[in-house]
């Protein structure tokens, strides 16, 4: 095991809070978020697992029709998993639904319905991490715990030039420790994270030049001293994505669309699928694949094609959009093999992932 870091300049931190929290009371009014209007710990659970990879402006409808649907921590214990999915359409990392609702679960049954406060008792609960725990904490119950995320840890970084690896599990617990002696307990605590959160979002970005003049710890950094910001934060080199290719087929039946159920376990589980092919097929292959489930086409147009990127795998997609024969669903095992559904029924009810919605407008 590896020792713990020691870091450099580390007494600049005591000082850059207060400016910090200052300047994010400055900022109230500009930066207006729905989940901080009313920070319920229900509230700022579903927005910190929603804010996960995701830009605050593209949750915001997301964060309104899911408390609509399910306004408390029962309701969404008891979702179907279909509507869940189906909120859930287009933000991503399914997985973040399917744990809230097993959370949800826990909580009714082990905490009487209501967020615990304690720490590990968070940890605990299905998808929530140390950073979600600790913003959880801070900001619905007032506890001087850090929630280092990505923001952090570039701030930081930036402020004492730390040229440590940010991706490293050891550089987010240095920091977490170098924080938490500083924090503040109460509504203080929450608005010291959501500050940092700010901070890293609007002004000491992550791509391009920070923009070092409306920073409130200009003063302190030593990466601006030194003209240095865009030498941090470092990080290790990652791997190269996986590429996978795979051909879409958009199988037409009079105005329904055939979709496919995917596995419970693996990559967007559980998710509604168009067909598809492993690799990049040609029209004999199609053909193959038609004659297998007792399809004949009347028509067959090949679609553009297009990428995916997911954190770990990019897909390289094309398509096949293929009118079909009347008499297929007379075939008992074409019947089982797909769910046929009109593109309204798609767009209403069914979860179609985000890696296929560039082919979602030709179904039509």
């Amino acid at each position: 095991m590896k020792p713990p870091l020691i870091l450099d300049h580390t007494d600049i931190i005591g000082e850059i809070l207060s400016p910090l929290l200052t300047w994010y009371k400055s900022q109230e009014k500009t930066r207006q978020l729905p989940w901080r209007e009313e920070p319920t710990p229900y509230h700022t659970w579903i927005s910190e697992i929603m804010l996960q990879q995701t830009r605050a402006i593209a949750v915001i409808p997301y964060y309104h029709r899911f408390l609509e649907e399910f306004p408390t921590i029962n309701a969404l214990a008891n979702a179907d998993d279909e509507v869940l999915m189906k909120l859930w359409q287009g933000l991503g990392y399914y997985s973040r639904a399917r744990n809230l609702k097993k959370a949800a679960q826990v909580i009714v049954q082990e905490h009487q319905g209501q967020l615990p406060q304690d720490q590990k008792q968070l940890l605990a609960l299905p998808g929530i991490g140390r950073y979600t725990a600790n913003a959880i904490a801070s900001i619905a119950f007032g506890m001087p715990l850090p929630a280092v995320d990505g923001n952090v840890l570039r701030v930081i970084a930036r402020v004492i030039t730390c040229r440590e690896d940010i991706l490293a599990a050891r550089t987010r617990t240095a920091f977490e420790q170098l924080l938490a002696p500083h924090y503040p307990t109460g509504r203080a605590a929450g608005a010291l994270n959501q500050a940092f959160m700010d901070l890293g979002a609007t002004i000491c970005l992550p791509h391009g030049a920070p923009h070092c003049a409306r920073c409130p710890l200009a003063q302190l950094c030593l990466a601006k001293e030194t003209g240095t910001q865009q030498d941090f934060p470092q990080k290790a080199a990652t791997k190269a994505k996986k590429r996978e290719a795979h051909t879409i087929l958009l199988l037409k039946l009079g105005n329904r669309i055939a979709l496919h159920k995917r596995p419970n376990q693996g990559l967007l589980a559980g998710l509604w699928e168009f067909p598809n092919l492993t690799g990049q097929v040609d029209q004999s292959k199609v053909n193959e694949y038609l004659n297998q489930h007792h399809l004949t086409a009347t028509r067959m147009e090949e679609l553009p094609p297009a990428k995916h990127v997911f954190s770990h795998v990019t897909w390289q997609l094309t398509g096949w959009k293929i009118q079909l024969a009347a008499s297929a669903l007379l075939v008992t095992e074409t019947k089982d093999a797909f769910t046929w559904a009109t593109p309204e029924e798609i767009a209403s009810q069914f979860s179609i992932p985000t890696a296929f919605a560039h082919y979602i407008s030709y179904i039509k």
